[in-house]
């Protein structure tokens, strides 16, 4: 199974402060999702405002969503046809750019969206799935950031899925 070739390219500082590149590199930490969904994290954080500081790789990094309260994960995710179907809420708020190719995003309500390559989305902790019916992969680029439980009328969304 091919995966997207994604270059990943992170600065640093060197000891006496001057910019660096740290990591240039072609992702090849991608982990298996869910059956046909397929994520590499670019980067990740744990903190709010994040610490800049520091050599560490935090991209390798295993984080779900988000990896704890006040951090953020940046990934890139490979949708094949067929994906399997995970209905869930985060306690995230996700900016997505559809890279390549075209896939579906479901409602709880069964309302759908198709997105194709160039399109961006806010999903704001509402309870969805994603969906491949295409002939081909869907590439796009995730950030998650957490953010508190949605709050409609008196009633609290948990997270789950």
């Amino acid at each position: 199974m091919k995966l997207p070739a994604v270059r990943r390219i992170v600065t640093g500082h060197d000891d006496s402060g001057k910019a660096i590149v740290q990591i240039d590199e072609v992702c090849s930490h991608y982990r298996e999702g869910r059956p046909g969904a397929h994520v590499c994290n670019i980067w990740t954080t744990d903190t709010s405002p994040p610490d800049n500081s520091g050599h560490s790789d935090m991209g390798r990094r295993e984080g779900k969503f988000t990896l704890i309260e006040n951090g953020t994960v940046f990934r890139i995710i490979d949708f094949k046809p067929g994906v399997q179907q995970r209905v869930h809420r985060t306690d995230t708020i996700d900016y997505i750019v559809v890279m390549s190719g075209e896939i579906d995003m479901e409602l709880e309500s069964g309302q759908e969206v198709h997105l194709k390559a160039g399109d961006v989305m806010v999903q704001r902790g509402t309870v969805h799935n994603w969906i491949n019916r295409g002939p081909e992969s869907c590439v796009v680029a995730v950030i998650l950031i957490h953010a508190n439980s949605v709050v409609a009328g008196d009633k609290t969304l948990a997270p789950f899925g």
